[in-house]
């Protein structure tokens, strides 16, 4: 899987170091994974949802964090749309991200 980008999960860590650890060992996942669908996400890491328009939802760090990423399985490119706390998910439309 390519992940678009990687800029996105650094800048995060660096404003919230208790997270890198957790934001890298999910990158390590997902950059080499070959993902067809839901269940193969499932199958590396259980906590994830879809929420439509090719939207995961990714619980992060023990789920006191989210990833919002859009995920598309034939060309094997993943867009993070989003990384942030459940408070400051609650806010956004994940559809739109």
């Amino acid at each position: 899987m390519r992940i678009v980008a990687f800029k996105t999960i650094r800048d995060f860590y660096h404003l919230h170091p208790s997270t890198k650890t957790a934001l890298e060992n999910w990158y390590k996942i997902s950059k080499s994974a070959q993902w067809k669908g839901l269940n193969d996400i499932k199958k590396d890491i259980n906590s994830v949802d879809f929420v439509g328009d090719k939207r995961y939802v990714f619980n992060i760090k023990g789920n006191d964090f989210r990833l919002v990423a859009k995920i598309l399985f034939t060309p094997q490119i993943l867009y993070i749309r989003f990384i942030g706390t459940h408070k400051e998910y609650d806010k956004i439309d994940c559809k739109t991200v």
